[in-house]
């Protein structure tokens, strides 16, 4: 036997040695998942017999068992019912208007043109966040109010450049002096 042969073997056998605990745990996983799956398949033949006898025993299904994996986003039945919430401290109301909501449950932005379902206050995603910029700066326009009706606000172009920092500046300004 030559001294390659040897080396080979006892390298082999080393790994043999080091891998035989991982390989147990495979085996045990692979037995547990084929029980998982036979528990599985009894509960979804079942399924059919507990939706009837279930009720007659007290047994509350979840809506989630009854109608399958449901997809993304909000549930239907909370989709259209939005509840108002009290007022906040300080008299400001948060989130959307409860009321005049288009047959799908969504209204327009408020800015005339937009097109797009408003979000917040009214708003678009995309509007809402210019309505943010211009009470943070103190350059919101009287019309621009909360939850205005859809397409009834007019949209302002805002300068860029040297341009807005000076109207920024000017802002800043009539803020302290006022």
């Amino acid at each position: 036997m030559s001294v390659d042969k040897a080396f080979r073997d006892m390298i082999r056998n080393e790994i043999e040695v080091q891998l035989k605990p991982l390989r147990d745990v495979v085996a045990r996983l692979e037995e547990g998942t084929a029980d998982l799956d036979a528990l599985r398949n009894v509960a979804e033949r079942l399924a059919p017999l507990a939706e009837v006898v279930g009720p007659l025993f007290g047994a509350q299904i979840p809506a989630a068992a009854k109608a399958g994996r449901r997809g993304p986003g909000r549930p239907p039945a909370a989709r259209g019912s939005v509840t108002a919430a009290p007022a906040a401290v300080g008299g400001k109301r948060r989130g959307r208007k409860p009321a005049a909501a288009g047959p799908d449950g969504s209204r327009a932005c408020a800015i005339i043109g937009c097109g797009k379902p408003s979000r917040t206050k009214g708003y678009c995603a995309a509007h809402y966040q210019k309505l943010r910029m211009l009470e943070k700066t103190n350059r919101r326009p009287s019309d621009w109010k909360d939850y205005a009706d859809p397409d009834s606000v007019d949209d302002i172009k805002l300068p860029r450049g040297r341009a807005a920092s000076k109207a920024l500046a000017a802002a800043a300004q009539a803020g302290h002096a006022g």
